[in-house]
């Protein structure tokens, strides 16, 4: 009698195990909630071509990682390697661009990638992310990491570090890729057949190998930080200063890239360090970045973009092994009403940042302006998205330590103390 087996880089999910896992699909769901996300749900297999054109053609993905197949009328499909090509393109088809932006999307389901199984990672995964479409602010990149962070934070993975670097804008990085050109010819006899296939294709990739001898060779590469354009600076710039005045630790890490084309500026990895054991790529959780040109490679307006992926294999097996205890399925949600955080200035949004931090933390679903909209402009937003209670911080609250807080419902407004809005809004 024939016998079956799994295929390789596939994993069963066990009654016992399932549990743990719909505990932290729960948990995902309420806490990208809590930032303002709505759920997206897209197709498994989408055109061939989506892909070759957003992640390019000399990235592993495209290269060795697809499963691609021709479909009874001959048409090219791929399982989805990864959920970002599929959202920019559902936000392109269906009208997003319309809706009040920025527009914020999760989700979480399975991806396919032709990879070497190893521990966390398998040919079938399970991926959460995150895609904010039209903000250009640095705070959006900052949100993202948060979102990230404060959920690993949630789960009792507090040992926490950012690696962030910035790869530029079209502007900046054609310069930055003759530096490479220039740099990598003279060791073309030492690098292997992956990357002199990259070096003509696209040196970026370079970066990207884990072959030793070429991993020497960047030693002595031009860095992208080091060729930005004066907005690209600014940018990465901003982005380190929120997270430092928010307590957010990052490290540079100068030779990050990401594995797909369609990034642009930022670039970050989030890892956990394990109180005994040494770091490693295995203790990367989340990698994601900016990407501002992605929406016109799929055929909309130019249109800014940012977000994150995550193995939630590696994810839920990181929180098992350092004995975390995992939410329950059950439950009800937090309290009812959206806040929505208003802020004038950039010290006034950072401690928009912090309030809303701390709000979600005590439960409640909070959005912080992301666009530095007029306080007008703030006020019409909160409304559209049906928010409960407007918190405005701007020069004279920050003066006097008290936000104005406004029920938006009655029209009532009140000045509270930073330290006492939890307390009125949190339960």
């Amino acid at each position: 009698m024939a016998t079956f087996q799994r295929p390789r880089g596939t994993m069963d999910v066990l009654p016992e195990a399932a549990e743990k896992w719909r505990g932290l699909e729960v948990l995902i769901a309420r806490h990208s909630a809590s930032f303002g996300f709505g759920e997206i749900r897209t197709p498994i297999f989408e055109e061939s071509e989506l892909f070759s054109r957003t992640s390019g053609a000399s990235s592993d993905i495209v290269r060795k990682e697809m499963y691609s197949f021709l479909d009874r009328g001959g048409r090219s499909l791929t399982l989805r390697p990864e959920g970002t090509a599929g959202t920019a393109r559902a936000y392109v088809e269906n009208g997003l661009a319309s809706a009040p932006q920025p527009v914020k999307l999760w989700y979480l389901g399975p991806m396919f990638r032709y990879d070497r199984p190893q521990a966390g990672r398998y040919r079938q995964h399970t991926q959460f992310g995150i895609e904010i479409f039209g903000a250009p602010s640095p705070l959006a990149d900052v949100e993202v990491m948060l979102v990230a962070h404060d959920l690993f934070a949630r789960l009792g993975l507090d040992n926490l570090a950012i690696h962030l670097n910035s790869i530029g804008c079209r502007t900046c990085r054609s310069t930055y890729h003759e530096e490479l050109i220039r740099y990598f010819s003279g060791h073309m006899e030492r690098m292997c057949d992956d990357c002199r296939e990259r070096y003509a294709r696209n040196p970026l990739r370079i970066f990207d190998c884990k072959n030793e001898t070429c991993r020497a060779l960047l030693d002595g590469a031009p860095l992208s930080a080091e060729h930005l354009c004066p907005d690209c600076a600014s940018h990465l710039v901003r982005v380190k200063e929120v997270l430092g005045a928010l307590g957010i630790r990052y490290r540079d890490a100068p030779h990050l890239v990401r594995g797909l084309d369609y990034y642009t500026r930022t670039v970050f990895e989030i890892s956990y360090q394990p109180p005994s054991g040494e770091a490693g790529s295995q203790n990367v959780l989340c990698g994601g970045g900016r990407y501002d040109g992605l929406i016109e490679e799929v055929g909309g307006l130019a249109t800014p973009g940012v977000g994150f992926g995550m193995g939630i294999e590696r994810l839920l097996n990181t929180v098992l092994t350092e004995g975390k205890d995992m939410p329950g399925a059950a439950g009800g949600g937090g309290p009812p009403g959206v806040v929505f955080v208003g802020a004038t200035g950039f010290a006034g949004e950072i401690e928009g940042l912090r309030v809303a931090r701390r709000l979600r933390q005590a439960g409640r679903a909070t959005v912080n302006d992301l666009l530095g909209r007029s306080v007008r402009a703030q006020f019409k937003a909160a409304d559209k998205l049906g928010a409960r209670f407007m918190v405005l911080i701007g020069e004279e609250e920050l003066a006097a330590g008290q936000a104005a807080v406004r029920d938006l419902a009655t029209g009532e407004q009140r000045s509270v103390a930073f330290d006492r809005i939890v307390e009125v809004l949190g339960s």
